[in-house]
């Protein structure tokens, strides 16, 4: 990903959002997304992302259909060390983010990008990748166990236009602990 494909990544994750999440979230909350708040706060942290973070981009006739990131685990549980100085080399990856374009769900993107972050997560050294996603998102649900992800038992929930969202944590064995 370029800073050139802000906003047609922003588009992707918005719409993504939109269809993905009709009745797991509030509409009202839906219906205000805007793309280009989304391409504005994606701007601002762009260039100060860590260099073990990789947005990943699908094109299709040079248009930006798809969008991945992987980075670093955030959660305190599965990131040991942390808050310790010198932090050790991270071990566990997430996939903070995957998004394909609603109208061309199950055409592959979706897959090829999965397999680009899995490797740019392996080349970053990652030995396990992570994941969240919306309980009651079934379609991701399903991608994900496709490609080898399962249930790790971690619940959490975060606020969305005044309603609580429950996630649920999703891990797979990308290489065996040093």
């Amino acid at each position: 990903m370029t800073e050139a494909d802000i906003e047609a990544v922003s588009a992707v994750r918005v719409r993504g959002w939109q269809t993905a999440y009709r009745g797991l979230m509030p509409q009202a909350y839906l219906d205000a997304m805007s793309v280009a708040a989304d391409a504005e706060r994606r701007r601002s942290w762009f260039g100060r992302r860590s260099p073990e973070v990789s947005d990943l981009v699908a094109e299709r006739d040079g248009e930006v259909v798809g969008w991945a990131c992987v980075g670093p685990a955030r959660d305190p549980d599965i990131a040991p060390g942390s808050g310790e100085l010198p932090a050790p080399k991270p071990t566990a990856g997430e996939l903070l983010a995957l998004y394909v374009a609603p109208g061309l769900i199950g055409t592959g993107i979706g897959r090829a990008l999965m397999a680009a972050g899995t490797a740019r997560a392996r080349g970053h050294g990652f030995h396990t990748l992570y994941l969240w996603v919306v309980r009651g998102n079934t379609r991701a649900q399903r991608f994900y166990e496709r490609a080898g992800f399962v249930p790790d038992g971690a619940e959490e929930a975060y606020e969305v236009g005044g309603s609580s969202v429950p996630e649920l944590r999703y891990r797979r064995r990308l290489m065996p602990e040093p």
